[in-house]
């Protein structure tokens, strides 16, 4: 299975978090056009459909590439 970059899965992790954010406090039409952008995007990369299992795979993902990047120390 092909997996994206790490960190481009944190930066789509933290923009959608972010906009999430920010529409759920009234954010403007454009910050929820960006949020279903980002949602959009992050959902094709992890094979998902809907921003919190997306989400939860980019983080699972995110934390498969940590262990790889750290191998055990003994």
């Amino acid at each position: 299975m092909l997996r994206a970059d790490p960190s481009l899965l944190r930066h789509l992790v933290e923009r959608c978090e972010t906009l999430r954010r920010r529409t759920a406090s009234g954010g403007s039409a454009q910050a929820m056009r960006q949020l279903e952008d980002a949602t959009y995007t992050l959902c094709v990369i992890t094979g998902t459909r809907q921003l919190d299992t997306a989400l939860y795979v980019a983080r699972q993902q995110l934390a498969d590439a940590m262990k790889r990047e750290q191998p055990l120390r003994r």
